[in-house]
């Protein structure tokens, strides 16, 4: 997995009823694009993650 600053990271939902969750790559930790990443959801909470199979990558649109 790699992320740049800007991309978004889309984390499903793990059992029923719970929902996705989408955050912003504020800052890239790892060598070379990889995590852990800093990450802000789109409630204002930040947190370092190391993302695992259950997320996605949404690289940010060039420009």
């Amino acid at each position: 997995m790699h992320a740049t600053v800007g991309d978004k990271l889309l984390v499903h939902g793990r059992v029923v009823g719970q929902h996705d969750r989408t955050a912003e790559v504020i800052e890239v930790l790892g060598p070379d694009g990889t995590p852990p990443y800093r990450v802000r959801f789109d409630d204002g909470h930040e947190t370092l993650m190391s993302p695992g199979p259950d997320s996605v990558v949404r690289h940010k649109e060039p420009g």
